[in-house]
C-alpha cells in the first residue's frame, strides 16, 4: 500500500467521528496547521482536538508541549511551548491544577517538582530518554568520592533522583552560563558527554563529562552536513548542542531549540536545516511560512509516544499522575531552582 493509500484508509476510519459541528470547531485551527498537517488527516486529529479543548476547561488542565512534539499538538493543544528551560519556568508559575506534560517522563518530573501541589500528567508512562538511562544517583555518588569538592552541573534530561544528587540543572540553553555561575576552574557535567564537550570548548572551565548519548542527535554526521549543503545550495545550517563536537564545528550556528528559533526570527535565511528532532522543523515552519526548512528525519521515539489519543485519555480518566518521592524531592527542587535562580 502508498503512503497515500494509507492515509487515506487511515482518515476514513475516522470519518463518522468528523461531524460537521467537530469541522466548524476546529476549522480555525487547522487553518493554522494547514501547511503542515495533510488535509486528508484532520478527520483523524479533529474529534480529539475538539475533545481536549474542551476537557481542558473542565479539569482546569493547562498542556505543556516540548518542541519535539508533532504539529497536531505543538500548534492545536498546547498552552505553553519550548524548551526544557521554558517549560520548566512555566510550569513554575502555572496557576492551573493539572498539568498535562506532552513530553517525556524526567520534564513531568521537574514539573511536579516545581508544582508539588498540582496534578501533574503524562500520558504514557514509557516516554522516557536515552540521556535519562544512562546515568543513575549511585554514579553521580561515585563521581563525586572520585573527584571530592568537584560540583556536580546536570543536564534537565535526568530523573529526579540524579538531580537529587547534584548541585545544580541546566539546560543545553544556559549550561555555558550555568558552569561559569559557579565560579570555580572544574565542574562535573552530566550525562550528556557532547553537550558537556562543545560546552567546554566555550569556557575556560574544566568539564568533566560523562558518557551519555542523545540517540537521536548521535546519529546525525558530517556526511549529513555536507549532504545538505550540495543538495540545497546556501542552505544554513543550524545544529543542536548534544550533536557530536564535529557535526557542531561544522555547523553555521549552535544553540538550543529556542536559540534555533530565535535564531531563523532574527537573521531569516531563504533556507535552513535544523539539525535536532524531525518534529522541530514542523513546528517552526508554521512560524515562519516564507523560510524553506529542509527536514532531516531523525524522529525521537519515546516524544512520539504522546499522541492526541493517549492526551485526551489523560485528561478523562486523570491518569498517569507522576509523583517524586518526598525524601529526594526537595533537593531535587533545589537543584532546578538554582538552575532557575542564575540570569
Amino acid at each position: 500500500m502508498t503512503a497515500t493509500a494509507a492515509a487515506q484508509s487511515t482518515a476514513l476510519r475516522y470519518t463518522e467521528r468528523f461531524t460537521p459541528e467537530i469541522a466548524e470547531r476546529t476549522a480555525p485551527i487547522y487553518e493554522r496547521v494547514k501547511s503542515v498537517v495533510p488535509e486528508i488527516l484532520w478527520p483523524k486529529y479533529a474529534p480529539d482536538i475538539d475533545a481536549i479543548l474542551r476537557l481542558k476547561k473542565e479539569r482546569n488542565a493547562v498542556i505543556l508541549a516540548h518542541n519535539y512534539q508533532t504539529p497536531e499538538i505543538f500548534h492545536a493543544v498546547a498552552d505553553f511551548v519550548g524548551d526544557s528551560l521554558a517549560l520548566a519556568r512555566q510550569a513554575a508559575k502555572c496557576d492551573a491544577e493539572v498539568i498535562v506534560q506532552a513530553g517525556v517522563h524526567f520534564m513531568a518530573e521537574t514539573s511536579k517538582l516545581l508544582c508539588p501541589d498540582k496534578k501533574v500528567l503524562i500520558p504514557d508512562m514509557q516516554a522516557g530518554c536515552s540521556l535519562a538511562d544512562s546515568v543513575t544517583a549511585a554514579d553521580v555518588r561515585l563521581l563525586r568520592e572520585k573527584y571530592p569538592g568537584v560540583p556536580v552541573v546536570t543536564y534537565v534530561n535526568t530523573s529526579a533522583a540524579v538531580k537529587a544528587e547534584s548541585d545544580i540543572c541546566c539546560t543545553s540553553a544556559n549550561a555555558v552560563k550555568i558552569v561559569e555561575s559557579l565560579g570555580v576552574p572544574r565542574v562535573i557535567m552530566i550525562p550528556d558527554e557532547f553537550l558537556a564537550k562543545n560546552v567546554a570548548a566555550q569556557t575556560k572551565v574544566e568539564v568533566i563529562a560523562w558518557a551519555g548519548h542523545c540517540e537521536v542527535h548521535e546519529r546525525f554526521t558530517v556526511d549529513d552536513i555536507e549532504r545538505f549543503r550540495l543538495l540545497y545550495p546556501g542552505v544554513v545550517v543550524l545544529a543542536h548542542p548534544e550533536c557530536p563536537p564535529e557535526v557542531v564545528k561544522a555547523a553555521d550556528f549552535t544553540g538550543s531549540t529556542a536559540g534555533m528559533i530565535d535564531y531563523v526570527g532574527e537573521k531569516r535565511p531563504s533556507r535552513v536545516v535544523l539539525i535536532t528532532e524531525c518534529s522541530m522543523s514542523d513546528n517552526v515552519a508554521v512560524q515562519f511560512p516564507d523560510i524553506e526548512f529542509v527536514r532531516p528525519c531523525q524522529r525521537c521515539p519515546h516524544m512520539k509516544r504522546i499522541t492526541l489519543e493517549n492526551i485526551r485519555r489523560a485528561l478523562e480518566t486523570m491518569t498517569h499522575e507522576v509523583t517524586v518521592d518526598p525524601e529526594i524531592a526537595p533537593r531535587a527542587r533545589r537543584a532546578i531552582e538554582r538552575m532557575l535562580e542564575v540570569k
